[in-house]
């Protein structure tokens, strides 16, 4: 058996970084995620006037639950999507203030339009200095007072975080009705970590009721990163015999990506989910089959990526969504497969792999974290050749993942 520790979950890290900054009191987080999301998340946050003291394994944060301590402040968001849609709306809940932010080319071409819409319907002063519904834009900050609010969260459900995290910093609450949702457990590890912070939330269909009331400081724990996870996990279940252990994802996990491995289990892994840990091996066999991944689409680059080694045919259905990511992933996926010998098909919400053997071949990563981890987990099995053209790209999510998975190839 092969335990390998996952860094801390950068979807939980952004949150609590969030409702840390909010609540009043100072919170601790444990095992907080060191990337360069994170990181750039935590440098907004200083940006905007909290105080953030950083050390190995444990972050605190001030909270002020009036707003950013200063005036006015220009945030540079990265590559983040969770820094580029939820520190605005943490501006935008302050008492006064003008903020600018922007983000990377990368960044500025993923969408943003059903927030700030949503958040224009509230009240909030905001423009889009370039292209509407993109970064970069400014926000005037005059507290919001809150009300309905209706929501398309089709394209992304950090939107809908986004809103529910605001919802006890406005001055009557919100109630928020949802017309399309995807990636619906992030919502739910939303709920559970402003549980943690002390604000409850209602859910009556498609509409959420969040009260007023603001958060109150707590020390949280941040669990591993399920998606970051699901590398080695598929990397046992292509390899017959060998096995995967990851402590700290077990049966209370919040991440619902951690339902990827029910989906290597359809497939011939065996697979056993403990109170505090997440174990994978290798049957020799991996079955082909048809998949929905609305809900964990994060991990839909991980199955794509080691589906030529099943007996039959893969197709991963309603992922529409994969294709604003980092890249459009759908078709990066499918060309790097190409490139490597294997017969992919794509449509507007799937993608379909045939059975073959991966040759060597450059890996075109398009900047995006996980078309380098995903086909590292290819290139177990393939004769020695395969490249990236980026591979420092992990440093997104996980810094360390090259390394960590070269110690895996060397255990096995």
């Amino acid at each position: 058996m092969t335990v390998v520790d996952i860094p801390g979950s950068k979807s939980v890290t952004a949150r609590a970084l969030f409702l840390a900054a909010a609540a009043a009191g100072t919170t601790t987080l444990l095992r907080p995620l060191s990337s360069d999301d994170t990181e750039g998340f935590a440098e907004g946050l200083g940006r905007l006037g909290y105080r953030l003291e950083r050390e190995a394994g444990a972050w605190r944060v001030e909270g002020r639950p009036q707003g950013p301590a200063v005036s006015e402040a220009d945030v540079y968001c990265r590559d983040g999507a969770t820094t580029a849609r939820f520190l605005p709306v943490l501006a935008a809940a302050g008492a006064s203030g003008t903020y600018r932010f922007d983000a990377s080319p990368q960044m500025r071409r993923r969408p943003l339009a059903p927030l700030t819409g949503a958040l224009r319907s509230l009240g909030v002063d905001l423009s889009h200095e370039e292209a509407e519904g993109h970064h970069p834009l400014r926000i005037a900050a005059a507290g919001i007072k809150g009300g309905d609010v209706t929501l398309d969260a089709g394209e992304s459900s950090q939107y809908l975080t986004a809103l529910l995290m605001l919802g006890p910093l406005t001055a009557e609450g919100l109630r928020i009705t949802v017309t399309d949702l995807v990636s619906a457990p992030y919502v739910e590890i939303t709920l559970a970590m402003m549980r943690a912070f002390g604000a409850e939330v209602t859910r009556e269909g498609a509409t959420f009721t969040v009260p007023p009331g603001g958060y109150r400081a707590t020390t949280y724990a941040v669990e591993p990163d399920a998606s970051t996870a699901s590398y080695f996990f598929a990397a046992a279940a292509i390899s017959p015999g060998r096995e995967v252990t990851v402590p700290g994802l077990g049966a209370g996990a919040l991440q619902g990506d951690l339902r990827f491995v029910d989906v290597l289990e359809r497939m011939g892994a065996r697979v056993r989910v403990a109170a505090d840990s997440t174990t994978v091996r290798g049957t020799g066999t991996l079955d082909g089959l048809t998949v929905n991944m609305r809900d964990i689409s994060d991990t839909m680059p991980t199955l794509a990526a080691i589906a030529p080694y099943a007996a039959g045919p893969v197709r991963i259905e309603d992922v529409a969504n994969t294709r604003v990511k980092e890249c459009d992933r759908l078709e990066a996926c499918a060309r790097n497969l190409r490139r490597m010998g294997i017969t992919a098909a794509t449509g507007p919400d799937w993608i379909e792999i045939r059975p073959g053997t991966p040759r060597p071949a450059e890996i075109a990563t398009h900047g995006d974290h996980r078309m380098a981890m995903s086909f590292a987990v290819t290139s177990l099995h393939t004769a020695p050749g395969v490249t990236f053209d980026d591979p420092g790209c992990v440093r997104k999510t996980f810094p360390g993942f090259h390394e960590a998975f070269a110690e895996l190839r060397r255990a096995w």
